[in-house]
């Protein structure tokens, strides 16, 4: 929703959310905690958290912050069970993304940790731009390795990459986790994917067969990084990766009933 310029009414995301929660999610990203000058469509996660309806659910909640008066913020609620902090091996991105650098990203981390540790909370750590720099910055699988090493001396034990400008290639991706993946076993590694509609498949498949099994989707497909690029370039669609689990005999524990609702509500509320 954050890319979307039009106010979504709190009512349309609150039913639409507590129709996700029904669908056997492990996690769903409810919203941020970040300025409502830089991501407007979110200023109203607060009340949106108070209207989840989590009786009959055993997804997990998720939210992004990117700093600690987010991070402050969020801990406070018990429905909250994971704080998402937007890290990169791009200065650049960072930039753009936080007003931040790697430094200060770093203190930031060791922030949300405390502040996570002391609620109860979990800290899951993206890196943006895993898969390659489209911005000029060095990288490779060196200074990669180098952050995921120092993540996990923090205690970080969730840490999903992500390619938001969609200019990874199955063969990066197959490197990036067949290599780290048997290098940290106690981390678990997921998978962000920004994908056009034809070119998903190659790139899922190949993250699955080098070990990956966290993988973030989005009903529709709709979406992406507003500060990484003027156009959005859209999401992994929850369909299509639940057509790659069929197609691969992968179990899932998705209620298709409440899928296809959701779908509709998705259709109804956000096609704008």
């Amino acid at each position: 929703m954050q890319g979307i310029e039009k106010y979504i009414p709190v009512t349309h995301k609150i039913d639409y959310l507590n129709t996700l929660l029904r669908v056997g999610f492990d996690v769903i990203d409810i919203g941020s905690f970040v300025s409502p000058k830089a991501i407007p469509q979110l200023r109203d996660t607060t009340e949106v958290l108070e209207n989840l309806d989590l009786s009959e659910s055993q997804s997990k909640i998720m939210v992004l912050v990117a700093n600690k008066k987010g991070g402050s913020t969020a801990v406070q609620f018990d429905e909250i069970d994971y704080l998402t902090f937007p890290f990169s091996v791009s200065p650049t991105f960072l930039q753009r993304n936080i007003n931040s650098d790697i430094e200060l990203s770093l203190i930031i981390i060791d922030e949300l940790l405390d502040l996570c540790h002391k609620a109860n909370k979990e800290l899951v750590v993206y890196i943006t731009m895993g898969f390659g720099n489209p911005y000029g910055d060095e990288w490779n699988m060196e200074i990669l390795e180098k952050y995921v090493e120092i993540l996990y001396a923090k205690g970080i034990k969730i840490i999903p990459f992500s390619d938001i400008l969609g200019d990874s290639t199955p063969e990066k991706i197959s490197k990036v986790f067949s290599v780290l993946i048997p290098k940290f076993p106690d981390i678990e590694f997921g998978f962000h994917l920004h994908a056009k509609p034809n070119d998903w498949y190659d790139k899922l498949d190949s993250a699955y067969k080098a070990g990956c099994r966290s993988f973030d989707a989005v009903i529709s497909g709709l979406g992406g990084c507003p500060m990484a690029a003027d156009k959005l370039l859209g999401n992994l669609n929850t369909r299509n990766l639940l057509e790659y689990c069929k197609q691969n005999e992968i179990v899932t524990s998705i209620d298709r009933t409440y899928f296809d609702l959701a779908e509709q509500k998705s259709i109804k509320y956000l096609s704008h």
